[in-house]
């Protein structure tokens, strides 16, 4: 189903806020299927293999330890053209830049603590998803 799914996470700002409850319901309203979903805390080192790409930014050691800090809770999502709507669903990556009824205008604290990823691509998305879930944990 390529293009059917997206790979999303709610950062631990968010689940620490208490917030995951709201988010998960924004998610399926707007009409996504969460095919996949779990709550756990990553190491450093998982943190730091899932950011991989960004190793040479200067930013790579705050965001290891910041995704390391408390409870995630990663999920796969399904809906037809997902990563775009996803997208538009979540908001801009600084939640002062966020369109209103946006899921980062309403639970992010920042641009860094900003409540939730959502994959940029259909190939991102099956790698990230990958990253988090066996095929056994996916239906």
């Amino acid at each position: 189903m390529a293009g059917n799914r997206t790979f999303s996470m709610i950062k631990p700002d968010a689940v620490a806020a208490g917030n995951s409850g709201a988010i998960l319901k924004m998610i399926e309203e707007a009409g996504f299927r969460i095919v996949a979903l779990k709550k756990f805390k990553l190491s450093e080192e998982r943190a730091g293999q899932f950011y991989e790409v960004h190793k040479e930014r200067p930013f790579y050691n705050d965001l290891k330890k910041y995704m390391s800090s408390g409870f995630i809770m990663p999920m796969i999502l399904e809906k037809e053209n997902a990563v775009a709507d996803f997208r538009k669903l979540i908001g801009a990556t600084n939640p002062a830049n966020a369109e209103d009824g946006t899921i980062r205008k309403l639970y992010a604290k920042s641009i860094e603590a900003n409540a939730i990823h959502g994959s940029d691509s259909d190939e991102n998305a099956a790698i990230e998803g990958n990253f988090f879930f066996s095929g056994l944990e996916q239906f």
